[in-house]
C-alpha cells in the first residue's frame, strides 16, 4: 500500500551534514551552472574604430604592442580600420611613436600626444606645458590625452591639488581646441576606488590587488563628486574644445549622470573603453544612451595588448542579446567585480555611427 513505501530522502535519523569549507574570498572561484546560446561574433559589424587604446611605452617598459604586423594582421581579422594610440607623451617619445605606428602605416594608427603637468609646480608652468603643446601638434599628434593624476596628484606651486577646471587647465585646454586637437580626458576611477575598503565595495578583489588605486582617503584626495563636478565646469568652460569623456565620462555606474552631462555639454562625446563589466550589467539602460545619443557614444577597448578573445568579447556585447557571459574571459576572478554580463543587442543602425562613424568626425578623418 501507498502507505507502506519509504521515502528514501526521509529517514528517522538525518545523515551526517557535512561541514562547510573553510574558503577564503580570495580563493572563491564559482562557475556558474546556467546554460545559455552563445553568438560568435568575429569581426565588426562594420570598419571599426578603436578611440581608446595603448600601444606605447607610458604604462609598460617595452612597447604595449610588440609586434606591429602581428597587430595589424588581428586588425585586418577583426575588422578594426583604425586605433588611437593615447601614449605618444611628447618630445622625443613622441616622436618615436609617430614613426613607429603612424608614419609607418598611415590610417591605421593616430597618436595623441600628453603633456607634463608637473610643469605646474612651478610659478608660470602652463606655459610650459602650452609649449609642449603646440610642438606636439607641429610634429603630427592627432589629439590630447588628460589623465586622471590632473585633480588627483599634480599639485601647484603652493602644494595643493590642481583640479580639472584649474585656470591654467582652462587656458590649456582652449588651446588644444584652437590646434584642433581633441581631447581625451580621464578625471576619475570608478566610484567604487573612492568608497571605503570594506566588505560593502563591489572592487574589493580588485583593490586588494591593487591597493595603490584606492582613493578613499579624504585628507589626500577629493570626492569622486567634485572631480566630476570640476569635469562638467571645465566642459562649459571650454566651449571651442571637444572632448572624449573616457570609460563612459569616467561615470559608467551612473548613465542617467552620463546623459545630463551630455545634454550640459554639446562638445562632450564618451568612449566605452574598460567599462564592459559596468555597461554589461545594465545593458537594456546602455542601450537606451546610444539610442537617446547615436551621435555621441564611441567604441573604445582600453585593452592592450589587443586580443582577438577581447574584440570578440566587445563585438559580442554590443551586436547580440547573449546573456551571462564573462566579460573577461580567462580571468578565474572577473576583475572588476564578481559577476556576468549581457548583451545590449543594438539595433543595426545605430553600429556605424557607434563602431566608426563618431569617431571619425571627432578625429577629423576622411569619410570611407
Amino acid at each position: 500500500m501507498l502507505g507502506d513505501v519509504t521515502d528514501p530522502l526521509h529517514h528517522a535519523t538525518p545523515p551526517p551534514v557535512p561541514p562547510a569549507p573553510d574558503l577564503r574570498l580570495a580563493d572563491w572561484e564559482p562557475r556558474a551552472r546556467v546554460r545559455l546560446p552563445r553568438t560568435d561574433v568575429t569581426r565588426a559589424a562594420v570598419p571599426a574604430v578603436d578611440v581608446h587604446n595603448h600601444l606605447g611605452r607610458w604604462l609598460t617598459a617595452d612597447w604595449c604592442a610588440p609586434d606591429v604586423p602581428a597587430l595589424l594582421d588581428l586588425l585586418d581579422r577583426t575588422n578594426v580600420r583604425t586605433v588611437v594610440n593615447l601614449d605618444g607623451l611628447w618630445g622625443d617619445e613622441l616622436e618615436a611613436n609617430l614613426d613607429r605606428y603612424d608614419r609607418a602605416h598611415p590610417g591605421r594608427f593616430l597618436t595623441f600626444c600628453q603633456v607634463d603637468w608637473r610643469a605646474l609646480a612651478h610659478p608660470g608652468g602652463e606655459r610650459e606645458v602650452q609649449r609642449q603643446l603646440r610642438d606636439a601638434a607641429a610634429r603630427g599628434a592627432r589629439g590630447l590625452k588628460v589623465w586622471k593624476d590632473l585633480g588627483l596628484t599634480v599639485t601647484g606651486p603652493d602644494g595643493a591639488l590642481v583640479a580639472p577646471d584649474d585656470p591654467r587647465v582652462v587656458e590649456t585646454l582652449t588651446l588644444a581646441g584652437e590646434l584642433g586637437l581633441p581631447v581625451l580626458i580621464h578625471v576619475a576611477d570608478p566610484k567604487a576606488f573612492f568608497d571605503p575598503l570594506d566588505r560593502y565595495n563591489e572592487r574589493v578583489d580588485e583593490l586588494a590587488a591593487q591597493p595603490s588605486w584606492s582613493f578613499a582617503d579624504r585628507s589626500r584626495f577629493p570626492s569622486f563628486e567634485h572631480l566630476l563636478d570640476a569635469f562638467e565646469r571645465l566642459l562649459v568652460a571650454t566651449p571651442g574644445t571637444t572632448y572624449v569623456g573616457a570609460h563612459v565620462g569616467c561615470v559608467a555606474e551612473d548613465l542617467d549622470h552620463v546623459s545630463r552631462l551630455l545634454r550640459a555639454a554639446p562638445n562632450l562625446v564618451v568612449d566605452i573603453a574598460g567599462r564592459l563589466g559596468e555597461l554589461g550589467r545594465q545593458p537594456r539602460r546602455f542601450r537606451r544612451l546610444v539610442e537617446d545619443f547615436p551621435d555621441r557614444v564611441l567604441f573604445g577597448t582600453d585593452a592592450f595588448p589587443l586580443s582577438h578573445e577581447q574584440l570578440e568579447t566587445h563585438f559580442r556585447f554590443l551586436e547580440t542579446a547573449d546573456e551571462h557571459f564573462a566579460y573577461s574571459p580567462g580571468d578565474p576572478v572577473p576583475p572588476q567585480g564578481r559577476w556576468a554580463i549581457s548583451g545590449a543587442d543594438l539595433p543595426a543602425h545605430l553600429l556605424p555611427a557607434l563602431y566608426a562613424g563618431n569617431a571619425r568626425r571627432v578625429l577629423r578623418l576622411d569619410a570611407g
